[in-house]
């Protein structure tokens, strides 16, 4: 059974923990996107730090159409907060990259989680802040953020939680019902995660934690990700000279 009260003890103790010894006056900024992850995350770092020392950054890309939600958070918790929007940013790079490319769907999809990071870091460098990674197990299990986008940060709360598991403790740190069950969607595609994956998080969720899964398709599906996008979790590949000795 997971405990979620208990869980969500730990990680607030680990985070106060991570402060301790990477910046005692130090902010936690963190991207809100108005979904499960970033809700949790950002609650965890109110309990953990108090709402003074956490500061939200909401980035739409143009008109977002379910922004309300994010709104809905900050205002829930009470924290700082500020709304810059990436669309000309987007824009402009696209158009510079165009003038010399031609863009593949993965650039164009991709982009505005890059630059989100850069943005988020941003304001971190602006305010003394530490950027929380927002990411769970179950995204990460796939291979489902974008490398130096939203897989990005300087501790993460939730990487080994899966998508089940954060809701449990968004329930238990009393986040309002339509941010925990929101249906997750990346924001760049305009589909669900789910849609994307091609399965669902619940069955994504006992596959992990049991090793059980019905349909043998969808098992191929997880585990071919799995191997494909290990490399997102890794360090990046280091080449190592062979010096000689000093005499």
């Amino acid at each position: 059974m997971f405990d979620a009260k208990k869980i969500k003890d730990e990680c607030v103790e680990w985070i106060r923990d991570f402060f301790n010894k990477n910046g005692k006056e130090c902010n936690a900024v963190v991207g809100i996107s108005g979904g499960k992850d970033s809700s949790v995350t950002a609650a965890l770092l109110v309990e953990a730090l108090g709402k003074d020392r956490v500061i939200g950054v909401l980035m739409p890309c143009g008109n977002q159409s379910d922004i309300s939600a994010s709104y809905l958070l900050v205002n829930h918790l009470k924290i700082k907060y500020y709304e810059i929007n990436i669309f000309n940013a987007v824009e402009g790079l696209k158009n510079e990259l165009a003038k010399n490319m031609e863009l593949s769907r993965q650039c164009t999809v991709n982009m505005p989680a890059r630059i989100r990071m850069t943005t988020v870091y941003a304001v971190a460098q602006c305010f003394n802040g530490r950027v929380a990674n927002t990411c769970n197990l179950s995204e990460d299990y796939v291979g489902y953020a974008t490398r130096y986008g939203d897989g990005a940060g300087d501790f993460s709360p939730l990487c080994n939680l899966t998508v089940t598991e954060v809701k449990e403790i968004g329930r238990i740190l009393g986040l309002p019902k339509e941010l925990v069950d929101k249906t997750p969607i990346d924001g760049l595609s305009g589909k669900s995660d789910e849609e994307n994956l091609g399965f669902t998080y619940a069955e994504l969720d006992e596959y992990i934690r049991t090793g059980k899964i019905e349909n043998e398709e969808t098992k191929a599906k997880i585990d071919a990700l799995n191997k494909a996008n290990k490399f997102k979790l890794e360090l990046m590949p280091a080449f190592k000279p062979t010096l000689g000795k000093r005499e």
